[in-house]
């Protein structure tokens, strides 16, 4: 059990590479507290979590707000007793279009999600983290933030804002033995699969984005949850600022 005794908070844990996360994380001996805005799908997940044996609970999030971030962080310490592994996970996106269409709407929504829930997130848990002598926090970035896709500009932005956050993070909270890393994960088969793709899911168009992927397909959940369980363990003791990128080669 890699991560035996271990507390984990998973965001956007009701669904895609957070359910995967969540899922995998309990497997190996997590206690995990799963977040997510959708009720109706934390709630699933956690009691699948809880019906194969594991430890887990659901708390209502919308990690763009400072309360529901407190009171996220309070509910783990109240039902865990700690949290040791923080992974801010959850996600929006603009659809993909011409970067001038992009509602305003979007574009807060787009980084309010991706980046200020960072921002939150880390002032609830790093004095947590401090008090405890060490934590650990792991990012979902995207492959957007490090070689873009067309018509996802601004999410593109949103994502290498994480990815130089997740850097300076680290090295600033290095000397508190907090380690924060980010895994990129190429686009995926998830909820989110068609608003990166702007237009229909079907065998052709997802075979125009495969066709960048050197492996030849998509990542999956448990791509993602196998990277970020690796940065989770205690075989990752010593790194920290790392962007990993788990995309089949597309970055190369």
């Amino acid at each position: 059990m890699r991560l035996a005794n271990k507390v984990a908070l998973v965001t956007g844990a009701g669904s895609g590479f957070g359910a995967g996360i969540a899922r995998r994380f309990s497997a190996e001996g997590a206690a995990v507290m799963v977040a997510d805005l959708n009720d109706n799908a934390g709630r699933t997940v956690a009691d699948e979590i809880q019906r194969d044996g594991g430890k887990a609970d659901f708390v209502h999030a919308d990690v763009t707000k400072r309360d529901d971030v407190r009171a996220m962080i309070g509910a783990t310490i109240e039902a865990f007793g700690r949290l040791d592994i923080l992974v801010n996970n959850a996600g929006y996106s603009h659809v993909n279009q011409p970067l001038t269409e992009v509602s305003e709407e979007d574009f807060d929504r787009t980084y309010a999600v991706n980046v200020k829930a960072i921002y939150l997130a880390t002032l609830e848990a790093v004095p947590l983290f401090r008090k405890q002598g060490s934590g650990c926090i792991i990012n979902t970035s995207s492959t957007a933030g490090l070689r873009p896709r067309p018509g996802l500009t601004w999410y593109n932005g949103s994502k290498g804002a994480v990815n130089i956050l997740t850097k300076s993070m680290a090295v600033e909270l290095a000397p508190d033995k907090i380690r924060v890393n980010a895994v990129c994960p190429v686009i995926g088969e998830t909820g989110m699969l068609e608003t990166f793709m702007g237009q229909p899911d079907t065998p052709e168009t997802r075979a125009k984005f495969v066709a960048t992927i050197p492996m030849g397909r998509m990542s999956q959940p448990e791509d993602i949850a196998n990277s970020a369980l690796y940065l989770a363990s205690d075989e990752a003791g010593f790194i920290t600022g790392v962007t990993l990128e788990v995309d089949g080669g597309r970055c190369v």
